[in-house]
């Protein structure tokens, strides 16, 4: 078996019992606010209870298809992991969509649909009988006012990932693909074409937000427990794959929150390197690099990717502001031409999170940036696939942004008046980061 040089150490994990405490359970809202914000929508095969017939149903719906066995994908109700489920269905495999919430669209056929929290260890143990491979995309923290709530990113990413991992070891499930993100190996300095093995895993007290902390240390249990003994006499192998931002037909997190903000006048002005260049996926690409990991975690694949991790993206390089031309085009902007101080921009982020959280007790500020969005609109950092391309047979296709922005104008709702943020407040927000940011120079000299 080959060396492991993308295995990021364990040692300073800070939990007492990362993967072997077999019932780590919580209840369902012990986290406070719901885990996702989607609306509901028809659920086809629905079951809100791991007690159900859900066994049952994957019965009927394995017959007369000749999949790759049953899998279970956590997340399953969101953007990418429905994508994901949708498509491995397609191909005749039996699987699982597992989530907190309900999908806002129709349960495809070779699918169902399990309502449950991947906190409450006892109901994913129940649920994962006779599964044979678990994608794990579950994860809250992202973006917006999520990445303020630290409770509750540490308990989904870090305790539900601790579940996941002890649940295919007790039920003996073989192969486990963790969906991480870039930003446990980018934390602010710059990155040029950075491959698994010369850019490591940032240091876990580097990290300025919560979301990627959390993300790494989910990503470190993962690759520890890669060949752990599962019962039944089996080994667990697990691989890591690493996705940048996620673009496609009906993403509503990314897209939606640019939309927003560029109507808001956000993106009336630019920062950070004007030079900065980033990676993306489309939602196409990153399920073809999950299913192929998954692929080569089998032995007729002599588990290539066991124990690895993968940088997954487009394959291009991009100014953000550059690619998002054909949003501004198409909602009546021009490109940004005023550029601002990225420490402005960044004093102004730590007033609106610090607002945000001071205030939400009793009303709602909007969250236009997070220190951690700045950073990664200012700061270049970008990736490559050889890894991916060479063991996983990683062939990404080229997709255009433009047919996504269309796909979203068509689909949207009606926007109401106090959707649109005033742009005095934006101004003013950016006016009192500009003060304090001198006020703060002027001490430190």
């Amino acid at each position: 078996m080959k060396e492991n040089r993308s295995l990021c150490q364990v040692e300073q994990l800070p939990c007492a019992c990362l993967l072997d405490c077999h019932r780590q359970t919580h209840t369902h809202g012990a986290a406070g606010a719901p885990i996702r914000h989607r609306a509901n929508g028809a659920v086809g095969a629905l079951c809100n209870s791991p007690n159900c017939v859900v066994a049952a149903r994957l019965e009927d719906s394995e017959q007369g298809r000749h999949g790759a066995g049953r899998v279970l994908v956590t997340g399953g109700a969101g953007y990418f992991g429905f994508r994901l489920g949708r498509a491995l269905a397609g191909q005749g495999t039996t699987v699982l969509l597992l989530d907190l919430h309900k999908p806002p669209w129709d349960i495809p056929d070779g699918a169902v649909f399990q309502q449950i929290d991947i906190r409450d260890y006892d109901a994913l143990y129940k649920i994962c009988a006779g599964v044979d491979v678990i994608y794990h995309t579950a994860s809250y923290g992202m973006s917006g006012p999520e990445q303020l709530r630290k409770k509750q990113i540490e308990s989904v990413n870090v305790g539900g990932t601790n579940n996941v991992i002890n649940v295919c070891t007790e039920r003996g499930i073989s192969r486990l693909i963790y969906t991480s993100t870039i930003n446990v190996a980018f934390a602010g300095r710059p990155i040029e074409d950075g491959d698994e093995d010369s850019v490591p895993c940032v240091p876990l007290d580097m990290h300025i937000d919560h979301y990627s902390r959390t993300k790494a240390i989910a990503e470190r249990m993962v690759l520890a427990a890669n060949r752990r003994s599962t019962k039944g006499g089996g080994l667990l192998h697990t691989c890591v794959l690493r996705p940048s931002g996620i673009y496609g037909p009906e993403e509503r997190r990314h897209l939606h929150r640019v939309m927003v903000n560029v109507e808001r006048r956000l993106f009336s002005f630019r920062f950070g390197d004007p030079n900065a260049k980033m990676n993306w996926v489309h939602v196409d690409n990153l399920v073809m690099a999950h299913v192929l990991a998954a692929e080569a975690l089998a032995a007729d694949k002599a588990f290539v990717a066991s124990g690895q991790a993968y940088f997954i993206n487009d394959g291009e390089s991009v100014n953000v502001f550059e690619w998002l031309t054909p949003l501004f085009e198409r909602l009546g902007y021009g490109r940004p031409l005023i550029h601002l101080p990225v420490s402005l921009v960044y004093s102004a982020a730590i007033l609106m999170e610090r607002l945000h959280m001071a205030l939400s007790p009793i009303m709602e500020i909007p969250l236009l940036l997070t220190r951690n969005e700045v950073r990664n609109i200012a700061v270049s950092h970008t990736f490559k696939i050889e890894k991916a391309q060479r063991e996983l047979g990683f062939s990404p296709k080229k997709y255009s942004l433009t047919d996504s922005v269309d796909q979203y104008l068509r689909s949207r709702p009606p926007r109401s008046a106090a959707s649109l943020l005033n742009t005095h407040y934006l101004f003013l927000l950016l006016l009192m980061g500009f003060i304090a940011f001198m006020i703060c120079s002027a001490g430190l000299e």
